[in-house]
């Protein structure tokens, strides 16, 4: 399929195709490809939408704070049918793809927590931005249960001159700190070694504990609101995390993660890059790492999906595609693909040699 004639396919048509991916009964290859390729196709025409947000948000975050880190991605599909398939409460999972407010995510990591409330309150909350705000949550004054901490905006598309075949798609926004990005990205870590699903609130419950105890220490670094059932004394939280890491040996496994990935890459000799796909092996412990430059979207877009189509249902694999300006932003906005845990252990030490 073209990407362009997504836009004659019908909603309830990428609707069932998600369906059909993400329940558990048997379908042809050819049914399974078709219906790989149309959410591919959906979520490729976020590209263009995504990019706007994108450079709205890096131009606005770099003004209030210099070593502002921003990137982009769109979702991948494994998370896409993990989402489809969550129920709350006990109920039965309603989600449809073409309501997900994520499928196009941008996100600034911002150097600490002072400078995430002056982006928000002056440039979105306050902001002139003329694509309708649909949905706010700020997870730095009300952490979720499992201790992840942000601010997430979704904005509906919309323009009234050109480009008007994307109005109504849904992109997010993230605003996070450093400390905050730091805990979920070390997070996403141990879910790919340990095929968990701590992310989504589905793992070892010693796991998930570590982690929310972790986030209100963190929180407390940056005198932000804990996770609610957390310990409040200091003391009692910092001893539990100890325990907790001591059994579950965080340190001495980041370590070895970090010293076993193997990296290959084909940008050394390239110029202007936009985009990089990150293909992940926990098997092989390998990262591949493709580059494409803007004029090269379309290839990189496919190159995407080709690569989400082959390791289908496959859980020892990973692969995004995402957008940073150098190299080095791109380690410090997804150090989880790279495997590098340093400056959250950094901050966990601190924690550890408290008491």
């Amino acid at each position: 399929m073209v990407l362009s004639k997504i836009h004659e396919i019908s909603k309830s048509k990428i609707n069932n195709s998600a369906i059909l991916l993400s329940n558990n009964k048997k379908h042809s290859k050819a049914e399974i490809d078709e219906a790989l390729e149309i959410i591919n196709s959906w979520k490729s025409k976020h590209s263009y939408p995504l990019q706007v947000f994108k450079n709205r948000l890096k131009r606005v975050s770099e003004k209030i704070d210099k070593n502002a880190l921003s990137a982009q991605r769109l979702k991948r599909i494994s998370s896409i049918l993990k989402k489809l398939n969550r129920s709350y409460d006990g109920t039965k999972p309603t989600m449809k793809v073409t309501q997900m407010q994520d499928i196009a995510g941008c996100r600034v990591v911002m150097s600490d927590i002072k400078l995430v409330r002056l982006l928000y309150e002056k440039y979105y909350s306050n902001g002139n931005i003329k694509h309708k705000k649909i949905n706010i949550k700020d997870y730095i004054s009300s952490p979720k249960l499992d201790g992840y901490r942000s601010i997430h905006l979704v904005y509906k598309y919309t323009s009234d001159k050109g480009k008007q075949e994307y109005n109504g798609l849904l992109v997010e926004v993230q605003i996070r700190s450093k400390l905050q990005h730091l805990w979920a990205t070390a997070v996403e870590t141990v879910d790919f070694f340990t095929r968990q699903a701590i992310k989504s609130n589905q793992g070892e419950e010693s796991w998930k504990t570590f982690f929310k105890l972790v986030s209100s220490a963190f929180a407390r670094f940056e005198n932000s609101p804990i996770v609610s059932q957390t310990p409040f004394n200091e003391k009692e939280l910092y001893l539990q995390i100890k325990k907790l890491e001591q059994r579950l040996q965080v340190r001495q496994k980041m370590q070895q993660w970090m010293k076993s990935i193997k990296y290959f890459d084909d940008f050394k000799k390239k110029k202007n890059i936009q985009f990089y796909l990150l293909e992940l092996d926990t098997v092989l412990n390998r990262l591949n790492i493709s580059a494409f430059t803007k004029k090269e979207e379309k290839k990189a877009l496919k190159a995407y999906s080709d690569a989400e189509n082959k390791i289908y249902n496959r859980n020892e694999y990973d692969v995004v595609l995402v957008s940073a300006d150098t190299i080095s932003d791109l380690k410090k906005a997804y150090p989880n693909y790279f495997l590098d845990t340093k400056d959250f252990l950094r901050y966990l030490d601190r924690i550890l040699n408290k008491y």
